[in-house]
């Protein structure tokens, strides 16, 4: 009765029954498939041949669609389903037949006016990268995670390092590298621990705005989780196939183009009750007779989250066998003279403070971590939608654009704790050796002015729009990109240095800064006039444009030989935007936008070759399939030059189930928009007095260069990887993989300026950037360059051992080598199913 209802609802439209003169499938009627890539309706009248087994389905609803490889052994309805995969069609058992028809609740993977998917590794269609592993995050394990943000997802991995910048490493979260950098608490991947910089993120294979300062990293905490479809992860140099940063791998966020139906989520979390995230989302998608489209809303907040609802956020870690980081700022605070320290009483108020009172040769210590937040309280908006329109013939039309906007707050460690003079003005002055001269005193203000703070507002927006045609069985897309982020932060509860000391000089008990009490002792009027605060912008800009064309060229028994080809022209800018800052003079002072370099442009060109050489019917013992694949990708900045980068990959299957693959490639990272600045403001020169042993008093006097090398080149990599993959015929839904990895990633990017006092002590080490005995000359062309500076009031005529160039610099080299294992095992059932999975 269902299958006439169906060949009823069909009748306007042609329907081919598919079938072989075998009887009807049995209960369990699983065989051995081996289907090439190729078009829908053939791919789905062999499994019928195989298997014996009814297929109907509507002409229409397969016309121009494609199926993608299948191998292995399958029952009837689990080779159909792998055939249908990301069509948006299903299987349906009807009797003893399968009918294909629309699936009204899960959307397809990819258009299917696509054909066959594009998988993040490679530009050929359809086929995966040769030599590399994927590791793919779909929605079904999306929504069995728990994730409520798209940087969760992605950072899920193992391949993964922590430590790179996200919002607990923003500017006093941390001693990363990159906090200072993270201005917005954004967030990262880090593959590998190489570095954010070092890792392409796009966004449906293009590449998003940057975030942070000087577009140090792609912040995905600006993609909404609801509306990604999955995340496709390559943990292997591809500068070959997509340019810069590509050193340690690509993450490629693909979002639900296709979705079909409404989707409404809420979701509410909590961490021990310390911390909540609410996230609710609505997805609405349509289709008609010529295109689709798709919209989606996302709203997600996150409380913050204190440290002092977590023991171990603690400089004292003492009680966890470690040892006390507890430093010399507190509240009361400690006076320094004479070069002893006076430890300050605790309940005085600092009024009529004597010396005798102090605790001499004792430091108050202060945890850094009181009242600050380990998370920063979130709130994000965000818009994504999608469009979709066949033109006609061969042509489609295809747009889509996300707009997000995320505002943070966070509580801080201090971030500018140094010690105050307080003159023998001050109204509460105390004199702990009677020589009657200033003290200097080590205070935390955290309780005067409360901690600082940083607190403001991220906003991306962006799409893409582009055409699509078929030209024979090649596949033809022209399109353009354009992004835009925007950050502003305040850090505010800092301290105006030049009130302060207006205040500290004061004699009026009434309103002047008072350091010696134990907590706030001061006129609130005064604590107030010292509040100071730093107010940044910034903005980065994208925009790009690219025609790409991939398809086969010839065929061979195992299969066509693909080509694909492109060239793109990117342009990227980074402006900062002004600065608005009360902290250092007694008026708030602008200090005006700057472009840190003319755009930067790029032209590009890359070609990639899959040669099957064993497979489908071109088989010899031990050579069920071999694929090899070679790419290459030149690129002309206009900022720093040209750059070429080549990659091989093999794939050996000598038995089925079993894929024995390697690849090989080289890759690159541009030096950032802040590596190539060489306005004044970045630079320095300085004269100094550091250790050296050669030297008869112990020490010499160097000059010391500081900024950045204008001659910075790219950082280079070469990788290697060898793996294999298992996928027993026997135990469907078993499979294991694992990868040895070995990169050589040289000409990186730093700054030996944190080693200036082992310049000398190390000469052997620091050869490189010494410049023994330098010329009179060379001293005095120094001494003369307006950017020189002498904090030590060093004579231009005293003895100099050497100039150090400290300055950023290709100096650096990493070597890494390691293994990747995955193993995992999904069974599907009829109803419910069953997975494991574990990766390392």
């Amino acid at each position: 009765m269902r299958l006439g209802k169906y060949l009823a609802a069909t009748a306007c439209g042609s329907v081919m029954l598919l079938a072989s003169p075998i009887a009807a499938a049995q209960s369990d009627d699983r065989q051995d498939y081996d289907v090439s890539a190729q078009d829908l309706s053939a791919a789905l009248r062999q499994v019928a041949a195989v298997s014996g087994r009814q297929v109907i389905v509507a002409s229409d609803l397969v016309t121009g669609l494609r199926a993608p490889e299948l191998k292995g052994r399958f029952s009837s309805e689990e080779a159909v389903a792998q055939l249908l995969r990301g069509s948006g069609l299903r299987g349906v058992p009807v009797g003893n037949a399968l009918v294909v028809q629309r699936d009204p609740v899960v959307e397809p993977a990819g258009d299917p006016q696509d054909g066959d998917i594009l998988v993040t590794g490679t530009r050929i269609r359809g086929q995966g990268p040769v030599g590399s592993a994927v590791i793919t995050i779909d929605r079904k394990a999306i929504d069995a995670s728990g994730f409520a943000t798209t940087q969760q997802i992605a950072q899920s991995i193992p391949q993964n390092f922590g430590g790179g910048p996200n919002d607990a490493t923003s500017i006093g979260g941390t001693l990363s590298q990159s906090a200072a950098r993270n201005t917005a608490s954004g967030s990262s991947v880090n593959l590998r621990g190489l570095g954010a910089s070092s890792t392409l993120v796009l966004i449906n294979g293009d590449r998003p705005p940057l975030g942070g300062f000087a577009g140090a990293f792609s912040d995905l905490s600006m993609i909404p989780a609801s509306a990604v479809e999955r995340v496709e992860i390559v943990a292997d140099g591809a500068s070959a196939i997509y340019g810069s940063d590509a050193v340690a791998g690509v993450v490629n966020i693909v979002p639900r183009l296709n979705f079909r139906g409404a989707e409404t989520m809420f979701r509410l979390g909590t961490a021990d009750g310390d911390s909540q995230e609410y996230q609710a989302s609505q997805l609405v998608g349509a289709r008609w007779s010529s295109g689709h489209g798709v919209i989606a809303y996302e709203y997600y907040e996150r409380t913050r989250l204190a440290a002092a609802s977590r023991g171990f956020a603690t400089d004292d870690l003492r009680p966890f066998g470690g040892v006390d980081h507890r430093g010399g700022y507190a509240s009361p605070g400690t006076i320094i003279a004479g070069g002893r320290s006076f430890a300050i009483p605790t309940g005085q108020n600092g009024q009529g403070l004597t010396a005798a009172s102090l605790v001499p040769g004792t430091v108050n210590l202060g945890n850094s971590w009181t009242g600050a937040d380990i998370l920063p309280e979130q709130r994000r908006h965000s818009i994504f939608a999608a469009l979709s329109q066949n033109l006609g013939g061969s042509l489609r039309f295809y747009a889509h654009g996300l707009v997000s906007v995320r505002s943070f707050d966070q509580a801080l460690r201090p971030t500018a704790d140094a010690r105050r003079t307080v003159p023998v003005t001050n109204a509460f002055y105390v004199d702990p050796i009677g020589t009657h001269q200033p003290v200097r005193v080590q205070y935390s203000f955290v309780r005067d002015l409360g901690n600082e703070r940083s607190r403001g507002i991220a906003s991306a927006y962006g799409g893409t729009a582009g055409i699509e045609a078929k030209a024979g069985s090649w596949d033809i897309d022209a399109h353009g990109t354009w992004g835009r982020q925007y950050e502003r932060a305040s850090l505010i509860n800092r301290i105006n240095t030049a009130r302060l000391a207006v205040a500290l000089a004061d004699t009026n008990p009434a309103t002047a800064y008072n350091l010696f009490g134990d907590g706030p002792s001061t006129n609130p009027a005064t604590i107030g006039s010292v509040r100071g605060s730093t107010t940044s912008s910034n903005s980065g800009i994208v925009w790009s444009a690219t025609l790409r064309a991939d398809g086969p060229l010839i065929a061979l028994p195992a299969g066509a030989m693909r080509l694909a080809v492109g060239g793109e022209y990117r342009e990227e800018r980074y402006v900062d935007r002004g600065t608005t800052s009360d902290t250092t003079s007694l008026m708030p002072r602008f200090v005006a936008p700057i472009a840190l370099l003319e755009a930067r442009r790029v032209k590009a060109a890359y070609a990639e070759l899959l040669v099957p050489l064993f497979g489908g019917p071109a088989t010899l013992p031990g050579f069920h399939r071999l694929d090899v694949s070679a790419a290459v990708r030149t690129e002309q900045y206009s900022d720093f030059g040209k750059t070429t980068n080549p990659k091989l990959g093999i794939a050996w299957e000598p038995v089925a189930g079993m894929t024995l693959r390697s690849s090989y490639g080289k890759s690159f990272r541009a030096p950032s928009f802040d590596d190539l600045r060489q306005d004044p403001g970045s630079q320095l020169i300085f004269a100094y007095t550091i250790p050296d042993p050669a030297s008869s008093s112990g020490a010499s006097n160097v000059i010391v260069l500081r900024g950045n090398d204008p001659k910075l080149r790219p950082e280079r990599a070469t990788t290697w990887t060898l793996g294999a993959d298992f996928a027993p015929r026997g135990v469907p839904g078993l499979h294991a993989g694992i990868t040895w990895f070995n990169i050589d990633y040289r000409d990186r990017i730093d700054t030996p300026a944190a080693q200036l006092f082992n310049f000398l002590v190390n000469r052997g080490t620091y050869a490189a950037v010494i410049e023994a005995n330098p010329s009179a000359a060379r001293i005095a062309a120094l001494y003369a360059d307006p950017i020189f500076i002498n904090p030590l009031g060093i004579a231009q005529t005293d003895r100099f051992a050497a100039v150090v160039d400290a300055r950023l610099q290709n100096l650096s080299v990493v070597h890494q080598s390691g293994l990747d294992l995955d193993i995992g095992y999904v069974r599907g059932r009829s109803v419910g199913s069953v997975r494991a999975e574990r990766r390392f």
